[in-house]
């Protein structure tokens, strides 16, 4: 008996000493103590009146955010949301509207007629999706917010900025962050079209600065009931010192850039008698592009005054509805140090949700993350809190119920 056990002992000592089972079981322990320090809660920064109603009725921004165990990194999460995110099949109805300037925009629609929740199309309250700096309804988190506010019974709409919808430049402006001239006009024709249905808007990275800089110039007249934005660039001058390290320009900024100067070169002929073509086409940087293309084109002397307007950090005290704002302190566009948490602190009708990981419009979650993710699940609760309990979150707010 005793023969047989020292046998026994000697196997096992033998198996766990070699090098291959060391290394597995060392590495298994390092996945497992990093994936532990990944699994927190998200930081919220908001009045207590608004984080009463948000831990109510949007409990995912208090909940412990556990991103998928192997992307480690905000990079790797950004990458890969691009490359395997799936993309569901939305059925748009595509309109045109023209602009004063006689330009025109393109709208995408998901008028969900189908909808059991809300069967009369003139009480159907609609979500205006603003995606991100080249994006536009056919990217996958445009897909995935629509699928979600489907469910909910909605209807939505996705402002495609000038040039990448589709459509034809019919005059030499296109978009920028700063100027909210074209959204004021989405949201005013989508009001003239259901005055009676609540319009409640998501902004996407350059769509969530665009949103807050309309919203803080609009203030109580915006005609929206609320907004949430994800990953958005809070300050356009860090935004681009970081966009500018060496790994995230390979990454990131390259990609941009070059999708930025394609769709100059699509558009040159209408271009072409406002800006000098050739020299924009050698930009190699988002900031270089916007030095040569957007700052002129919008009248700004430099990038830099262009840069100071489109920052949305300073404009959060004019805003007058309740606003989410959902970033990640990995996002590589949008570093943690300029989030604007003193500022959020003391307003009452702003939230900051500061996710440990998460990336850049990913946030992606379990083993394969594919579907909906942590994002998708914190603005499918937050636009059923503020569409079906209307009066309890401007109360939260200190705001006047529309």
């Amino acid at each position: 008996m005793l023969l047989a056990l020292l046998d026994l002992w000697t196997v096992h000592w033998e198996l766990v000493s070699r090098v291959d089972t060391v290394l597995l079981c060392s590495l298994t322990a390092a996945l497992c103590y990093l994936w532990g320090r990944k699994n927190q809660r998200p930081l919220l920064v908001c009045g207590k009146n608004f984080r009463d109603f948000l831990e109510e009725h949007c409990p995912a921004v208090t909940e412990t955010f556990s991103p998928t165990p192997w992307c480690w990194g905000g990079r790797l999460q950004t990458v890969l949301c691009f490359l395997i995110k799936s993309r569901p099949h939305v059925a748009y109805r595509n309109e045109r509207i023209r602009t004063a300037d006689g330009g025109q925009i393109s709208l995408d629609w998901e008028d969900n007629d189908s909808s059991a929740a809300y069967p009369r199309a003139s009480t159907r309250p609609t979500v205006l999706i603003l995606p991100g700096l080249t994006g536009n309804s056919s990217q996958s988190y445009v897909l995935h917010a629509v699928r979600q506010a489907a469910a909910h019974g909605y209807r939505c709409v996705v402002f495609n900025n000038r040039g990448f919808g589709g459509e034809e430049l019919l005059t030499p402006l296109t978009f920028c962050a700063a100027n909210t001239s074209d959204l004021e006009l989405v949201v005013q024709h989508v009001k003239s079209l259901y005055p009676q249905a609540p319009v409640f808007a998501l902004g996407f990275s350059l769509g969530g600065m665009l949103l807050l800089n309309y919203l803080g110039r609009k203030g109580a007249e915006s005609g929206l009931v609320a907004g949430l934005t994800v990953s958005v660039p809070w300050d356009a001058f860090k935004s681009a010192q970081s966009m500018e390290e060496a790994l995230n320009w390979l990454l990131f900024n390259k990609h941009l850039t070059r999708g930025l100067c394609r769709a100059v070169l699509r558009h040159r002929k209408m271009l072409d008698k406002v800006v000098d073509i050739d020299h924009v086409l050698k930009a190699r940087s988002i900031r270089e592009f916007d030095e040569r293309f957007t700052a002129p084109l919008f009248g700004y002397e430099s990038c830099t005054e262009y840069y100071r307007h489109a920052s949305p950090d300073w404009k959060l005290q004019s805003t007058a509805v309740p606003v989410l704002c959902l970033n990640a302190a990995d996002d590589p566009f949008s570093p943690q140090y300029a989030f604007p948490l003193s500022v959020a602190k003391d307003l009452p009708n702003v939230a900051l949700v500061v996710t440990s990981h998460g990336g850049h419009i990913a946030f992606l979650e379990g083993l394969f993350p594919r579907g909906a993710s942590y994002m998708e699940r914190v603005f499918s609760q937050f636009v059923r809190a503020v569409l079906e309990q209307p009066q309890d979150v401007h109360q939260a707010c200190g705001l006047a119920c529309n």
